[in-house]
């Protein structure tokens, strides 16, 4: 007899039986993970203006931030610079063996660098830090030591506090790297927030998956010209179904003598009207008169949250202009089929 298939679900739902090697890598996981957030927040404790010199240096650079490290500080300066380049900061990595030998050309006047080493010590980025001292490029260090080489030679040193690595020997770059990493997410975000990085300038960065998808502006994704359903208010109700059903969008807009929008017919309108007289009465007696709206510039997301707002959620927004002229109409299908749902 075949044995039944095990999914994660079915796994994490079944009765636990005791594992004291389960138990074990539990008690671990946990050490490692208090012990980093523990450094972070030593981390914290220990920033000073050194931090917003720091950031001040960095945004005053015409050029970009080249960020070298060595080891597991050359992974965590990679992963900082991917962080700056999407957030607004043009920024690049340069491995620091491969500078010595010819990459050293990427750095050019108006760069600035920010160099990564726990100890402050790591020979490779010698030729680095003294191409920087050569042109008089800033030179901003993480570093664990405040009277390494590397520390001494910067404009600015950002020096990690004392904390014991998660790992039990002392020995694998754990907390540090943690520490490393977290600071240069919050050298990003300081520069984001200092240039005032907007969603629509983050968009630009972004363009694909699903975020890219919340950030697309309702304009993008709205049914326009003929495709919107309008209507008068004094509109028979037997032409107003025939609209909706042409239409597609589930629903019909109202609009006054004047082109605003006045109103809206939904489906849930429909049932509320329900009767032997519906087809003989107008549009203007059965309509919504407070209709949810939204701009063409607003984006996805925004529409997504709109959509769903108030604990009563619709499925259809009418796009108006500043004068609540309707020029289009967002279906909660446009935003699913855009990835935004």
């Amino acid at each position: 007899m075949t044995a039944p298939l095990l999914t994660a679900g079915s796994l994490a739902r079944a009765p636990e039986t005791p594992d004291p090697a389960a138990d074990a890598d539990l008690s671990v996981a946990r050490t490692v993970l208090t012990t980093e957030a523990a450094g972070l927040r030593a981390l914290a404790s220990a920033l000073d203006h050194g931090f917003a010199r720091a950031v001040a240096l960095l945004d005053q650079a015409s050029g970009r931030v080249v960020v070298s490290g060595m080891g597991k500080s050359g992974h965590v300066a990679r992963k900082i610079a991917a962080t700056l380049a999407s957030t607004g900061t043009p920024a690049l990595f340069v491995h620091p063996g491969e500078a010595s030998h010819g990459d050293l050309g990427m750095v050019v006047p108006g760069d600035a660098v920010l160099a990564l080493s726990n100890s402050g010590e790591t020979a490779e980025l010698a030729d680095l830090i003294a191409h920087t001292r050569r042109f008089a490029l800033p030179l901003v260090a993480i570093t664990g030591r405040a009277t390494s080489t590397l520390a001494r030679s910067a404009d600015v040193a950002l020096v990690l506090p004392a904390a014991r690595e998660a790992c039990p020997l002392g020995l694998a770059p754990t907390t540090s790297t943690t520490m490393q990493l977290a600071l240069g997410d919050a050298l990003a975000v300081a520069l984001l927030t200092r240039r005032g990085f907007s969603p629509s300038d983050f968009q630009n960065f972004h363009p694909g998956g699903r975020l890219g998808a919340r950030l697309r502006r309702v304009g993008e994704l709205m049914h326009r010209d003929a495709e919107v359903p309008l209507a008068a208010p004094d509109t028979p109700m037997d032409r107003a179904l025939l609209l909706i059903t042409d239409k597609r969008v589930g629903c019909l807009g109202v609009v006054g003598p004047d082109g605003r929008l006045i109103g809206i017919v939904t489906d849930g309108d429909l049932r509320r009207a329900m009767g032997p007289d519906l087809l003989q009465r107008r549009v203007g007696e059965i309509m919504t008169t407070t209709p949810r709206t939204i701009g063409p510039d607003a984006l996805a997301a925004e529409a997504l949250h709109q959509m769903n707002a108030g604990g009563r959620p619709v499925n259809v927004l009418f796009v108006v202009d500043a004068e609540r002229h309707p020029i289009g109409v967002l279906h909660v299908q446009d935003l699913l089929r855009a990835g935004v749902a």
